[in-house]
Order: structure tokens, then sequence, then C-alpha cells
């Protein structure tokens, strides 16, 4: 993530700090669940300060506008029932003066808070701060204690930083944790970069509804809201926002998508349970619901749904002569899905494992996966396919590829997909790749402008994809490796030599050597 702002670097050190407190940067993502509420509560309490310091500017004291409040919830947008013994305290330094029994001092406010925030219930009050494994606390006072004056060396509140900072700081924890926390990580992050690029791809516009069926910690939708605001120039007061729909299987994942969503002062519906098996929005009908973008980063490869699965869907999600992509690899069941939650002229953007643009072509027989890909191909709903580079994910070294749909493809587009092959568009970095900024911003003009370029992109017709059996795959069609150079043989055979030749003086010395002594 770019560090362009001494603000926003400076927040993000803090935060990061903040999390190593409790053991180390080693075994911080261990702790995230009881992190994140922690400086997203800090959050809170600042934001309610600034609420009440405005509040008493009119009515005379902070104790007042604490009565106010008090009576009066809507005047706030989050209530906090923590009151300080003295009214011009910080509203933080309730937890922050805990000295004794400090994990269910804070367990008990966070559930408090919830108790009078029907928004927060199920996301701050999920931990325990007290809990013992045989007997021994997860996280014990003395650790909690330095974690929580971590927390209190900077301030969170509306005049310290804006959301879009604060937003960007809390995904930098996540990212950082992604980084640490090995196979786990691709459950709740997508790397930024990709995000930026399918956001601005889809060109949301105010007022969309954009949902994302595997939403994690809710990055992907977050990434939407940046794109719309930044392409209104300016006009973001005055534009609609985008209504946010996510679901989230992960009852910890759910909890960081909805502090996410809060954080980054955008509102947002994340349900709760499992998509493919129980999607929970629906018409009044209570058939799919339908939206104008989809963004999904599913985990790929899923092999645990069963062909029932597809066979007992009342919601029209799988439709005839796709169906069933086979018990292997779900990917094309996340997409048929995906299109199902699309309206009539909505666009997709989804992540899957490079073998879904491939599996099955050139193979004797019939293969199901392919036979959905076709599907796709032939009902004219891909509009482009985007390979990335390696090293980008943080739960595989595989690169991955987006999938881009459209269900109103325009008539110059018809019968046709735009490949680009974005494999060399990328930086080193540890632990992993990444891809800079220009490299963003090529890889997005590329798509939205379906241009073609030499070893980048390539507009293919539907018969070179059928004469390729459905393969898909940008790497079949674009070749990004430099053509080999070729050099004379008298100049090789003259290098050999005098490499030669510095192997015989180099063991002539070492034989001198060995006889001096006496081996």
């Amino acid at each position: 993530m770019a560090n362009n702002n001494g603000k926003e670097k400076s927040l993000e050190s803090w935060i990061w700090d903040a999390a190593c407190s409790i053991r180390g940067a080693k075994d911080a993502p261990k702790y995230k669940d009881y992190i994140l509420p922690l400086i997203f509560t800090k959050r809170l309490c600042d934001v309610f300060d600034d609420e009440l310091n405005r509040i008493a500017a009119e009515v005379g004291s902070r104790q007042k506008a604490f009565q106010l409040v008090k009576a009066d919830h809507k005047l706030v947008r989050f209530y906090l029932p923590l009151v300080p013994d003295d009214p011009e305290q910080p509203v933080w330094s309730v937890i922050r003066k805990l000295s004794d029994w400090i994990g269910e001092g804070v367990t008990s406010h966070m559930r408090a808070i919830a108790r009078e925030n029907p928004l927060l219930q199920g996301i701050i009050d999920r931990v325990d701060f007290n809990a013992t494994t045989h007997g021994q606390r997860d996280l014990d006072d003395d650790r909690l204690s330095n974690l929580i004056e971590a927390i209190s060396t900077k301030r969170l509140g509306l005049e310290d930083v804006e959301a879009d900072i604060i937003g960007k700081s809390y995904e930098y924890l996540i990212r950082k944790f992604a980084e640490g926390g090995g196979q786990s990580a691709g459950e709740f992050y997508t790397p930024p970069e990709v995000g930026t690029i399918m956001s601005r791809v889809l060109q949301p516009e105010p007022g969309m509804d954009i949902y994302d069926p595997t939403c994690g910690s809710g990055g992907l939708l977050i990434k939407c809201e940046i794109a719309m605001e930044e392409a209104a120039k300016g006009k973001k007061r005055t534009v609609a926002p985008l209504k946010l729909y996510g679901q989230e299987y992960i009852a910890e994942t759910w909890a960081m998508a909805n502090m996410n969503m809060i954080i980054h002062d955008m509102e947002g519906q994340i349900e709760i349970g499992d998509t493919f098996k129980n999607p929970k929005f629906r018409n009044k009908q209570g058939k799919l619901r339908t939206f104008d973008r989809v963004v999904a980063n599913p985990m790929w490869n899923q092999d645990w749904f069963t062909e029932a699965d597809y066979d007992n869907d009342e919601l029209d999600r799988f439709p005839a002569g796709a169906g069933f992509p086979g018990k292997s690899s779900a990917d094309w069941g996340w997409v048929q899905h995906i299109h199902a939650s699309l309206n009539a002229t909505g666009r997709a953007a989804v992540v899957l494992d490079t073998g879904a643009a491939s599996r099955g072509s050139g193979n004797a027989g019939t293969n199901k996966e392919k036979t959905v890909r076709q599907w796709f191909v032939d009902h004219d709903l891909v509009e482009s396919v985007l390979y990335l580079p390696e090293n980008l994910f943080y739960n595989t070294t595989a690169p991955g590829i987006v999938l881009f749909l459209n269900k109103a493809k325009a008539p110059d587009r018809q019968g046709k997909v735009l490949l680009v092959n974005a494999s060399q568009v990328f930086e080193k970095g540890d632990p992993k790749n990444f891809i800079p900024e220009a490299g963003i911003q090529r890889i997005a003009d590329t798509l939205i402008g379906w241009k073609e370029e030499e070893k980048l992109s390539r507009i293919v017709d539907h018969t070179e994809l059928k004469k390729n059996d459905y393969n898909i795959s940008p790497s079949r069609y674009i070749h990004t490796s430099e053509a080999e150079t070729y050099r004379p043989i008298a100049e090789i055979v003259a290098e050999l030599e005098v490499i030669e030749a510095e192997v015989r003086e180099t063991d002539k010395e070492l034989k001198e050597i060995l006889e001096k002594i006496g081996i």
C-alpha cells in the first residue's frame, strides 16, 4: 500500500506497533480478534467525544451533553454508555484506566456498547478478552494493558484523521495479518491492487447496488465506493453513495467486514451464512436479488459441493446446458451464482484460479468445467479476462485471473473477448509481489478501453476461442517472453576458451599450493 501521506504512514506505523505490543510481530496475527475490535472501539470513543464536544458547545458543558445523548441516542451515530468520573475526561479513559480484572472489564464495556447499538451486535461483543485455554488466559492482563496503552497514544477523532485514512490504515493492519496468517489469509483479504483494478474497470456509478457474495473483510466493496468517488472528481458530497451488500460465511471475518465498513464511514448490509447453499439477499418473491455490479474473490477450487447441491437449487442459478461444473472445483459454480445475481445490464468481476480458464480444453471426451465455460462464451457474457502476476495472493503463489462478465455488451464488443496478460506487470516485494500504481492504471485503461498492445492484450473472436476448445486463458494467446537472442557461434566459442584458460590457471595455482603443504 502506498504511503504518500506522512500522517497516514505514522498512523500505519502506530497501528502495527500497537498490534506488536502483545507478543511481537511474529505472533500479532494470532491476536487479530482482540486487536481489531479494540482499535475500532478507540475510533468509536474518539468520534463520540467529538460529537459530545459539538453538543457541549451548544448547551454549555460536557456534563449536559452526556445527559442529552443518554436521553436521546439519535443525537449521535453510536451511543457509548461509557461515562468517565470527570465528564471532561475522554470517553476512552474508562477503558484505559482499568487496573484490575482488565479482561473482564473490557469485555463488559464492549458488550454494553453493543447492547445500546443494534448495528454493533455480534461485531464487537463476540470476543471474550477474559477467555482461557486449559486454565491459562489467552491474553493476560499485562499484555492487554500494554495493548490498551499502545492504542491510547494516538487520537482517532473526526479532526485527527479522516475516515478514509483510518480505513486505509485498518486495511493495512488486515494486510499485515494476512502476511503472517498463512493459508487462512485468503479467506478475508484480496490484494488491494487487484481490488482497485476490478473496481475501476466496473466503473460503478452513484447510487448503484454493489454485491460481494464472498465478501471477506469487505475490501472489494469498499474499493468500489472509492472508485466511484474518485470518478466523481471532487463532487462526492453531491453524489449518492453506493449501496453495498455482502455475505460472509466465517463469523470472525463477517465481524471484521462490518468494522471495516463502519471505520471507512460507509454503510452497507453484511449478512452471515453460506452464500452457495443459502444466499441471504432475496426479493419479495423469495428469488435471488439482482444487482448492478458484483465483485468477488471466492475461495478457489472448493470441492465440497456435490451435484445434488446444483440439482436441488431452487433459485435458477445453474441454467440448463451449463449446470454442474464437477466436484473438484466450484469456481464456475460461483460464476453461475454471480451471473444469476446480475440485473439485465449488470457487470461483474470475479477472481478465479488460472485453471478455471483452461481446464478441460484439448482433452478427449466431455469436461464439465469446460461445458460451463463454453456456455458463458456462447451466451456472450464474457467481456474480458485478466491474467495476473504470480505471488500476489497471501495463500498461494499462483497468479490467478479476473473474469469480467457483462450482461449487456456493447455491439462492437459482441462475439469477442479481450484477453490481457499482465503477468509481467509487477514489482518484487517482501513477502509478496505487488502491482505499482502505474501498472494498475495501465491494466485498468487497457480493460476499459479494450486496447490491444503487443505482449499485453489481444481482442479474440469467439471463432478462435472455439478452435482452441474454449480455452480463455490470456497466457494461451499472448506470449510475454522476449524473443531469444542469437549470438554468433565464434563469439560463444571465444568466451568458452577464456573460461577454460581461467580454469586451467586456477588448477595450476591450487596444485602448487597443495604441493607446498605436502598434500
